[in-house]
């Protein structure tokens, strides 16, 4: 039986929860790295825009993501903003014994269905992510009530591997099982090289659902490398998803994933939902300056987006009214 404990509560139809990863899977893919002064304050601002889950880095090493060399004082920074959970990506046991050290309130460990990029990305094999995930889960355990971080297990290349291509979906539900197994309180869906379509995200969605309960599979990461971000996102959200990662500007992609690049960008995602009447508790011209600050500490780097571009409609109205802080 699985165990999961309750991060947020319970979602109303017309609500999502935008979980922000430009600091980390944006950042991973530029050439640039951002001082750690302008990535505290980008944080800041997002938060301040209303985003309540930042993904503010991941415990890898420095010698293969110098951009993540700051996690640790990164995530210091970013638990003391009030209402924010801080989310970071860990590899294995070590990346989350630093991340629990640092006071992360989300963890995520990735484990690709394609074994050959497993093994690539983070140099494990489906059973040596398993014994991690299981050494992790164990040391969350071991902390006392109200410090034990919430544990995402992602099941990445979910629609396809730049590597391996297709994955048999028996192979994608023999890893969600063995990650919930394993002690995850979650599992995460992937499109981790923007191969997914609606139809795709839809299918693998229920089919996940089926295997390991729906309740355990709140959570998507969609890639829009061939502009279906936002049609897999609406699916996915038809298909009762609540919780959607995007990142501000498009920045992102795999390094380890050949041609895998294009998150949804953030403010287009919010619009959308915005617009259909569906609350995501964020404020678009905070977005808009939280992009600016961006713009600043990575000159260098192309943003992507239409909203920003654009702006928003004359006389719109989105579903959110945003608390002042």
């Amino acid at each position: 039986m699985f165990v999961v404990f309750e991060r947020y509560d319970r979602m109303s139809a017309n609500q999502v929860l935008i979980s922000e990863v430009g600091p980390r899977d944006g950042l991973q893919n530029c050439k640039t790295i951002m001082p750690t002064e302008k990535k505290t304050g980008w944080i800041a601002a997002l938060a301040e825009a209303g985003l309540r889950e930042i993904e503010v880095g991941s415990f890898v090493s420095p010698k293969l993501l110098p951009q993540m060399a700051d996690t640790a004082e990164i995530v210091e920074n970013a638990v003391k903003i009030q209402g924010l959970e801080v989310a970071v990506l860990v590899p294995n046991l070590k990346g989350a014994e630093l991340a629990i050290k640092s006071g992360a309130h989300k963890i995520t460990l990735p484990m690709s269905v394609s074994e050959t990029h497993s093994i690539r990305n983070i140099r494990r094999t489906h059973d040596q992510v398993i014994e991690e995930a299981g050494r992790i889960s164990d040391l969350i355990k071991s902390l006392p009530d109200g410090k034990r971080p919430h544990f995402e297990g992602s099941l990445s290349t979910a629609f396809g591997c730049t590597l391996e291509g297709a994955i048999p979906e028996s192979v994608i539900l023999n890893c969600a099982e063995r990650l919930m197994g394993a002690g995850c309180s979650e599992v995460g869906i992937s499109d981790t090289t923007g191969y997914g379509d609606p139809t795709s995200v839809r299918k693998l969605i229920r089919s996940v659902r089926e295997a390991i309960g729906a309740k355990y599979v709140a959570g998507v990461h969609l890639h829009n490398t061939r502009g279906l971000g936002l049609a897999n996102a609406l699916a996915a959200y038809e298909e009762g998803i609540t919780t959607f990662d995007s990142s501000l500007g498009g920045l992102g992609g795999c390094p380890t994933a050949p041609g895998a690049s294009g998150n949804i960008v953030t403010e287009d995602l919010v619009f959308m939902f915005e617009s259909m009447g569906v609350k995501t508790g964020v404020d678009l011209d905070g977005l808009f300056k939280a992009r600016e600050l961006l713009a600043q500490g990575l000159p260098e780097e192309e943003l992507y987006g239409f909203t920003a571009n654009a702006g928003v409609p004359l006389g719109f109205e989105g579903a959110s009214v945003v608390e002042p802080a």
